[in-house]
């Protein structure tokens, strides 16, 4: 997907919400266990109920990986069950990748260029503690984005992030850098919602780009300030919620809970709109 197909998405849903897929199948309404593949069933009813307030998913690797080959088999029929959907939807794969340059070719592969096209992602989460010939294998598909991690909301956000080297803080040294590989069309960068305030800081350094805001519900992001110091011109904000979404409820009413919570924060990204 390209810049000016999400744009388009986000004005004609009148929302930037992102879904967080951090499926644990320990936390799943306990009637969906009985089923041949309960993750996989709580991601579509999930999906089914949240995809008009909704412009992008973002399954979290981590928890599917825990759970082995059906952990990925349920992730590899959640992304196909999203790209059968006739309205278009940014998918994120939350992944936290970076490592030397042949190992980042593979991972760029497997999520950008799989054989069967239905089984690809749009963009994928990228650490960049190694620098640019870790990041580069992924900016080499077209209309495939590179979000890449900048200032975290994780208490150790505080080791390394936030201090200064030079004149510049660490994650503000990650903002200049990163602008030499890709611009605004390739390249997104993660910002945490209780990093808020930050934001009026980042935007000056990176007043065109995307930035994907995590934490905003149940980890205390505040969704006001977010939009306040985030938004630019073409709102350039996708903003996730997991937790407070897709567990909102734990009866056989979950995913009618989770399109009210959908809803709710949909129409408060409307106003602003």
């Amino acid at each position: 997907m390209n810049r000016e197909q999400l744009v388009t998405i986000i004005q004609k849903k009148k929302s930037f919400l992102c879904i967080g897929l951090d499926t644990d199948i320990q936390k799943i309404p306990p009637h969906l266990l009985h089923t041949q593949d309960p993750v996989f069933e709580f991601n579509k009813a999930i999906i089914n109920a949240t995809l008009p307030y909704a412009v992008a998913y973002k399954p979290n690797l981590a928890f599917y990986e825990a759970m082995g080959w059906k952990g990925l088999l349920s992730l590899e029929k959640t992304i196909e069950y999203i790209h059968q959907k006739e309205e278009q939807v940014f998918l994120i794969a939350d992944a936290k990748r970076g490592d030397i340059g042949n190992t980042s070719t593979q991972y760029a592969v497997s999520f950008f260029n799989q054989p069967d096209p239905r089984h690809n992602f749009d963009a994928v989460t990228i650490a960049p503690y190694m620098g640019e010939d870790s990041v580069k294998p992924f900016l080499n598909f077209e209309d495939k984005w590179v979000i890449l991690l900048a200032l975290t909301s994780n208490k150790g956000a505080n080791d390394f992030q936030l201090l200064t080297c030079g004149n510049k803080r660490i994650f503000e040294h990650v903002l200049y850098k990163s602008q030499e590989w890709a611009d605004a069309s390739k390249m997104m960068y993660v910002v945490g919602a209780t990093q808020a305030e930050m934001l009026q800081d980042i935007r000056k350094i990176v007043p065109q780009h995307f930035l994907l805001i995590p934490g905003v519900g149940a980890q205390g992001g505040d969704l006001d300030k977010v939009i306040r110091y985030g938004m630019n011109q073409y709102c350039g904000l996708i903003v996730n919620s997991s937790r407070g979404i897709i567990y909102a409820d734990h009866t056989e009413a979950f995913a009618e809970k989770a399109a009210a919570e959908a809803h709710k924060i949909q129409q408060t990204m409307a106003q602003y709109l």
